[in-house]
C-alpha cells in the first residue's frame, strides 16, 4: 500500500488555506493547515511532512525565518520548502534560494500546479536522500523499489550484483581518497556500458562501499558482464603504482594482521535471473540466490560473472565465466590520462582534477583536459595517436 504523503501548508489567508486544503484532502493527502509558525520547529518534527509550503508576505525576514530554521535543523534539512509569494515580489525575492527555499509559485496558487510542485519536490528529495553522495547513484531504498517494480511487473529481468574484490586492501594501502576515485571509475564503467550494451530504461545502483547493482533483461545480461568486465580490468590496474602494477600485487596485511601478497583488484559479478519456469516471488529471495553465487566466486582469483546454475537451460554452462587478464590487449592498453601524465604534459593532481569531472559528469576526458586550459589540440592528438599505436601493436601480436 503507497504511504500517504503529508503536507504542511503555513499561510495567514484563511481562504487559501480552505481551498488548498479541500483540494489536496480531495487527491488524498494528509493536510496540515498552520495560520502562523513559531520559531520552535518541534511540532514541525512531530508531523514530519513530505512537503512544506510557506505563504511568504513581503518577502520580509521575518516571514522566511521558518525557512532558515528548518533547513539548518538535520532533522528537517531534507524536507522541500515550497514558497508562494506575489508577483510584485519576485524581483525582491531572488527566490531566497539563501534561505533555504526550493521552488516557488506565484500567489493565488493553481492547486493542481501546487500538486506538480510538490510531486516534483518529493521525488528530488526522496533521490538525494536515498543516493549515494560519491557517486551520485541510487542507493539501497532505490534499489529496493526498483526491484519491487520489476517484480509487481511480473516481467523477465535480470539482476547483477557487482563486487570488487580486493578493494579493502587497496584502500587500506593506498588511503581513502585514492579508494574514493577507483569507486567512481567503476560507477562510471558501469554507466558506460550500460548505456552502450543495455536496454534504455535499465537501472543501476550504488548499494556502497564497492558493491554495486544493475537491472536488465535476460538478453542484455552477458553482453553488459563480458564489456563491463574487459573495461574494468583495461583501466582499474592504473590507479596503482607502476611498481605494483607490472609486479601483479601488493603487499597488504589480512585479518589477521600478517603480511601476504595480494593480487591487484578484479571484479565479480553474480547475476539472477527472474524468467519462467523459476519465478522469483520476493527480494528476499532475489538476495538468498545472489549472496550463494557471490560466495562460489569469492573463492576464484580473476575477474568473472556467474549466472544462477538453477535458471541455465539444459546443457548450459554451469562454471562461471572468467575474463583472462593475459589479454594482449590489456599488456599494451594506456588511458589517455596515463599517457598524458608520462610526458610530462600534465601533473597527477590536475589528472584527478579532470577524471573527477569526466567520472560524475560524463565528458569525455580529452574534452575536459582542453576546457581547463591544461592540454593544447596537438597535445591532445599526439597522445590519442600513441594510444592508438599501442592498439595496433596489441591488434599484431594476437
Amino acid at each position: 500500500m503507497e504511504k500517504i504523503k503529508k503536507i504542511l501548508i503555513i499561510s495567514s489567508d484563511a481562504n487559501l488555506r480552505e481551498v488548498l486544503g479541500l483540494c489536496f484532502d480531495g487527491w488524498g493527502y494528509e493536510i496540515f493547515l498552520w495560520h502562523s509558525y513559531q520559531e520552535d520547529i518541534t511540532s514541525i518534527k512531530k508531523i514530519s511532512p513530505d512537503v512544506i509550503v510557506v505563504d511568504v508576505h513581503s518577502a520580509r525576514q521575518i516571514d522566511l525565518k521558518i525557512c532558515n530554521l528548518l533547513k539548518n535543523d538535520p532533522l528537517t534539512a531534507f524536507i522541500p520548502v515550497i514558497t508562494l509569494i506575489n508577483k510584485r515580489q519576485l524581483k525582491a525575492h531572488l527566490l531566497n534560494l539563501k534561505h533555504g527555499v526550493d521552488d516557488y509559485l506565484i500567489k493565488p496558487p493553481d492547486p493542481l500546479d501546487l500538486r506538480v510542485r510538490i510531486e516534483m519536490a518529493i521525488r528530488r528529495s526522496w533521490y538525494s536522500l536515498y543516493s549515494i553522495p560519491l557517486t551520485g547513484l541510487p542507493g539501497g531504498r532505490i534499489i529496493e523499489e526498483k526491484l519491487k517494480e520489476r517484480l509487481k511487473q511480473r516481467g523477465n529481468f535480470s539482476f547483477g550484483y557487482i563486487d570488487i574484490d580486493n578493494f579493502k586492501y587497496f584502500n587500506d594501502a593506498y588511503g581513502y581518497i585514492k579508494g574514493d576515485r577507483v569507486i567512481m571509475n567503476t560507477a562510471y564503467l558501469l554507466y558506460s556500458t550500460i548505456r552502450k550494451f543495455g536496454n534504455s530504461d535499465d537501472f543501476i545502483g550504488h548499494i556502497g562501499g564497492d558493491d554495486f547493482v544493475f537491472l536488465t533483461t535476460p538478453y542484455k545480461y552477458e553482453m553488459i558482464c563480458q564489456n563491463f568486465i574487459f573495461m574494468f580490468d583495461k583501466v582499474i590496474p592504473f590507479h596503482y603504482s607502476p611498481q605494483d602494477r607490472n609486479r601483479g600485487y601488493i603487499i597488504a596485511r589480512d585479518r589477521t594482521h600478517r603480511l601476504k601478497r595480494t593480487p591487484l583488484m578484479s571484479v565479480s559479478v553474480a547475476v539472477v535471473n527472474k524468467k519462467d519456469p523459476w519465478g522469483i516471488k520476493s527480494i528476499v529471495e532475489i538476495n538468498e540466490r545472489v549472496t550463494e553465487i557471490k560466495r562460489y566466486l569469492k573463492s576464484i582469483q580473476r575477474s568473472k560473472f556467474m549466472v544462477e546454475r538453477r535458471n541455465q537451460n539444459k546443457g548450459g554452462p554451469l562454471s562461471p565465466r572468467i575474463y583472462d587478464r593475459k589479454d594482449v590487449t590489456l599488456q599494451y592498453y594506456k588511458p589517455l590520462g596515463q599517457i598524458l601524465l608520462e610526458k610530462n604534459i600534465i601533473s597527477l593532481e590536475q589528472l584527478n582534477e579532470a577524471l573527477r569531472v569526466h567520472w560524475r559528469q560524463g565528458v569525455i576526458l580529452g574534452e575536459i583536459l582542453k576546457e581547463l586550459g591544461l592540454v593544447k589540440e596537438e597535445q591532445l592528438v599526439e597522445a590519442l595517436n600513441i594510444q592508438k599505436s599501442l592498439l595496433c601493436n596489441s591488434n599484431l601480436n594476437r
